[in-house]
């Protein structure tokens, strides 16, 4: 069982105020900072510190805070696994984000379920910053994404390194005649995915790197749904930019094209990660290996 003075840890952590963290746990102010200064005691360090007002995690803070989401994850899954010891089934439970699930995730699935028996699944499709918090809360146990997250945190394995292309319907007439460069799209309608995807993360990066944003573009769609994006981009309603195995079929088929833009080489890993330090056997290695 995890520490009880834990658990007002990581409620402090996630609320970064002592009062907020009380009314979460049911306890008074006082008995919060009471259990914190006992594990400040026990370990011999200082968790949290102010600057100003504002309540921070100091370094060692940082350090018990991963080790203490790990510890809980871990609990949450062995509860779950006593739980069911009389199901002498296999069970999964993993993430994939909405562009590795469909077009990285799916045949080897289908191939692990064809050789497999007697297993249950339970398969989640989110966003990276999602998937993240599931992983943290042991409601799944590795996922396969291609956002970015914090390496501290997690064990990863590389899975595929993926091209990212820009994408519009053929015959596209664009605003200004001669596009080269990435600043020659910015008169385009942009076509992009919701905060928290991979598939941003990595567009805001490469605009970034071009001295761009997201912001430089005056007519914005934002979708969520990634097959919603590519029929408006292949109906002609705006550019976007996509990992290229989302739309290999519709760039064989002649339904969308590439942007040619000069120098443009973006890649990403696709990456099988998992909370780091888990005492639990990797059972993505055992679907993606």
């Amino acid at each position: 069982m995890l520490d009880y003075r834990m658990d007002t840890f990581l409620a402090v952590c996630e609320a970064m105020n002592y009062t907020r963290a009380a009314e979460a746990l049911g306890l008074t102010q006082p008995a919060v900072s009471g259990h914190i200064r006992m594990l400040e005691e026990e370990y011999g360090v200082k968790l949290f510190s102010y600057a100003g007002k504002k309540l921070t995690l100091t370094k060692a803070g940082e350090i018990l805070k991963r080790s203490a989401i790990t510890l809980q994850h871990d609990e949450t899954v062995l509860k779950q696994r006593m739980g069911g010891a009389a199901d002498l089934r296999k069970h999964m439970r993993f993430g994939a984000t909405k562009t590795a699930g469909p077009y990285a995730a799916a045949f080897p699935l289908c191939d692990f379920l064809k050789r497999n028996d007697d297993i249950n699944i339970k398969l989640v499709i989110d966003d990276t910053k999602n998937l993240l918090e599931l992983l943290d809360r042991g409601e799944i146990d590795f996922a396969l994404v291609e956002g970015n997250f914090p390496r501290n945190d997690y064990e990863s394995v590389r899975y595929s390194e993926e091209p990212f292309c820009a994408v519009t319907a053929p015959g596209h007439v664009f605003k200004k005649r001669n596009v080269r460069r990435a600043e020659d799209l910015v008169g385009e309608r942009l076509l992009i995915r919701e905060k928290g995807s991979g598939t941003r993360d990595v567009l805001e990066a490469y605009l970034k790197n071009e001295n761009l944003s997201i912001e430089n573009f005056t007519d914005i769609v934002e979708i969520n749904d990634l097959e919603m994006l590519k029929i408006l981009a292949e109906e002609d309603c705006g550019i976007t930019f996509l990992y290229e195995t989302a739309v290999e079929k519709e760039l064989e088929e002649g339904l969308l094209e590439k942007i040619r833009i000069k120098g443009f080489a973006v890649s990403h890993d696709f990456a099988i990660i998992r909370r780091k330090g888990s005492i639990f056997p990797d059972s993505g290695a055992e679907l993606f290996g």
